[in-house]
């Protein structure tokens, strides 16, 4: 299980209580803090009968086949943070009116001992024949042009993907 605080932030305490894996409260000076869901996205590239897999080139999870995407950032909205994840990690630009909304799902992303609880949003995008991928490198080892039956479920790393996979790629 992945720790969380061992001391209070405010006080420096280690009298304290972790409950369901959400609320913090200090017994000493009551400082409390909710570990809350953090925003993610996923885009789903489809080009033909294909979609678009990268292989994560970090922890957690290296090595898994992952979709585009990342964390939103404060301040953005989901779309833009699309958007944004695709320029960083693939280089390329999108118009946010091209994304269709699909799903939500909850996630665990386990990242250096901490266990982040995330609502994972899922886009959707057709990719034209001519937009050419460049992988940022320090986070996609490769990207994969995979169809359904070329996808094995093991090789997935997140549970929210899995489920989107069977919902969204496997139908």
């Amino acid at each position: 299980m992945p720790k969380f605080f061992q001391f209070c932030p405010k006080c420096g305490s280690s009298n304290h209580k972790f409950e369901n894996h959400h609320r913090f409260e200090c017994l000493d000076c009551g400082f409390v803090y909710y570990h809350n869901c953090a925003a993610a996205v996923m885009v789903i590239m489809r080009r033909d009968d294909k979609v678009l897999f990268t292989v994560r080139n970090n922890e957690p999870k290296k090595g898994k086949l992952d979709f585009p995407g990342g964390f939103v950032d404060p301040k953005e909205s989901a779309q833009f943070a699309a958007k944004r994840e695709l320029k960083e990690e693939l280089d390329i630009d999108i118009d946010m009116d091209d994304l269709v909304l699909l799903d939500t799902e909850p996630n665990d992303y386990d990242f250096r001992d901490i266990l982040y609880r995330t609502l994972d949003i899922v886009f959707e995008i057709e990719l034209k024949d001519n937009q050419k991928i460049n992988l940022e490198k320090s986070e996609i080892q490769e990207a994969k042009w995979l169809s359904a039956d070329e996808i094995n479920m093991e090789d997935i790393g997140f549970d929210s993907m899995k489920a989107v996979v069977k919902k969204y790629v496997l139908k």
